[in-house]
């Protein structure tokens, strides 16, 4: 059945600030899904990171179905930190329990995506069909979201994870008033993020916070912490204010 009036509560919440992005996707027919799963809920910013940017394979057109258009507008990224640097929020799938990360359920996710100001743009990061994403890939990321599923069972097909996450903001679009009230501030784009947090942590090794025992999880901390953080220009001149006083630790 035809929604008119959901396609119209999309462009009010600014369906073109979403952006899809696979990193590593293994099959061709996969992308092709994908691509199905955004015309069916309404949205077209695709980005792929880490296949030739060739094209597409007749599987990956034969399942997008009438989506073919979306395969064509696909961009490609040969990283992750080049196809996220200018979006202000990244919100990164995973199926698998993260005792470095905080992980959102799904629904609380998309609540804070529509906390944010219509002119933040968002990125929906999904992992290989097999592996999912790396920690490293993760701490690219402002949140991290699951989505709800039967015990013992295993993850969701990567074409099902995207339409379920895509399909949660599709219904929840005529809810959302015309002007939204923003709770929370726009970010600066992500790669501004990723410099701050860089510097933060450069300052920590110099100041002997950080060493060889302890780097893998403070930076993983550092970077989930940060990321929730989300920060906007004002947080991040104060942050720079704060370390660039912050020498190496010197010896008594």
């Amino acid at each position: 059945m035809d929604l008119p009036f959901t396609s119209e509560a999309l462009d009010r919440i600014g369906r073109k600030r979403f952006t899809i992005v696979l990193v590593r996707p293994e099959k061709q027919e996969n992308i092709g899904l994908v691509a199905r799963a955004m015309k069916n809920t309404g949205f077209s910013d695709l980005r792929i990171v880490g296949l030739s940017p060739s094209a597409f394979d007749p599987e990956a057109r034969r399942t997008a179905v009438h989506a073919q258009d979306i395969l064509d507008r696909a961009r490609f990224f040969p990283t992750l930190s080049e196809a996220v640097g200018k979006l202000h929020l990244v919100f990164a799938s995973t199926a698998r329990a993260r005792s470095k990360f905080s992980i959102l359920p799904l629904e609380e996710a998309v609540d804070l995506i529509f906390r944010y100001p219509t002119s933040s743009r968002v990125g929906l990061l999904f992992g290989n069909e097999r592996t999912g994403l790396t920690s490293e890939e993760l701490g690219t990321a402002n949140f991290v979201f699951s989505i709800p599923q039967a015990v013992r069972q295993p993850s969701y097909h990567l074409a099902s994870a995207v339409l379920l996450t895509l399909f949660e903001i599709f219904r929840r679009a005529p809810a959302i008033p015309a002007a939204p009230p923003a709770s929370e501030k726009k970010p600066v784009p992500r790669d501004a993020q990723d410099e701050c947090i860089r510097i933060v942590l450069m300052k920590l090794r110099q100041s002997g916070f950080i060493h060889a025992t302890n780097e893998t999880h403070v930076t993983r901390r550092v970077q989930d912490l940060f990321g929730r953080l989300a920060l906007t220009d004002r947080d991040r001149r104060f942050l720079m204010a704060i370390f660039n006083k912050l020498g190496p630790s010197k010896t008594p």
